[in-house]
């Protein structure tokens, strides 16, 4: 039987990573797409091709890819987000789908994203979990974690997906605003799984708009 694949998703500061931490002593193996990502983004010769070929030999330097030259790329058009993703995100996928094989003696698994839905990844799970917390308290979150300005946290929460938006995609909500107890719904969650797990089909991904 194949594991069921979660997709945890939400925005900057909701507490994914905290849910992930959570599932991983709960015995749910989980894989961190960020992480994994900037891994990817050095070690993989299709990655390291195709961004050379479309920013240039200096993307790379000494082996190490060049972050400051990666962001003003991607931050000078919105269209720059589009090429950079077409380029990383399916070889992410691939690199996802060894993992879940390389992970099938357990019967769930997880992958964490923040742009889970926006990259196209909803059709590689079975059940896409959001993890919700207002706004405000995001932002809180994120300037004390990250050491960043209001402002700065303010634009990136612009940028991504709404959670108006994430809530109608989702198929689970874990509330993490400091005052439901975080515990009980991720077991709820793990729960709710075992009862469906001999009707869970994969999901189809979202069309293209």
């Amino acid at each position: 039987m194949m594991a069921i694949k979660l997709g945890i998703t939400g925005g900057i500061g909701s507490g994914k990573s905290l849910v992930c931490r959570l599932l991983e002593v709960m015995g749910v193996p989980v894989y961190i797409s960020d992480a994994e990502t900037k891994q990817l983004m050095v070690a993989d010769f299709s990655i390291r091709e195709g961004l050379v070929a479309l920013l240039g030999e200096n993307v790379y330097a000494d082996g190490v890819l060049n972050k400051p030259l990666l962001a003003s790329y991607l931050f000078g058009d919105p269209g720059h987000a589009r090429q950079v993703n077409g380029i990383v995100h399916p070889r992410v996928k691939e690199d996802f789908r060894r993992w879940v094989q390389c992970h099938d003696v357990f019967p769930v698994v997880a992958i964490e994203s923040a742009i889970l839905i926006e990259a196209g990844f909803a059709g590689e799970v079975d059940v896409v979990v959001m993890v919700y917390a207002p706004e405000e308290i995001r932002i809180e979150r994120a300037v004390r974690r990250d050491s960043s300005s209001r402002e700065l946290i303010e634009k990136r929460v612009r940028s991504q997906m709404s959670d108006e938006e994430k809530r109608r995609q989702a198929d689970f909500v874990i509330v993490n605003d400091g005052e439901a107890p975080l515990i009980p719904q991720v077991l709820e969650l793990i729960d709710s799984l075992s009862k469906k797990s001999g009707c869970l089909s994969r999901r189809q991904a979202p069309p293209q708009r």
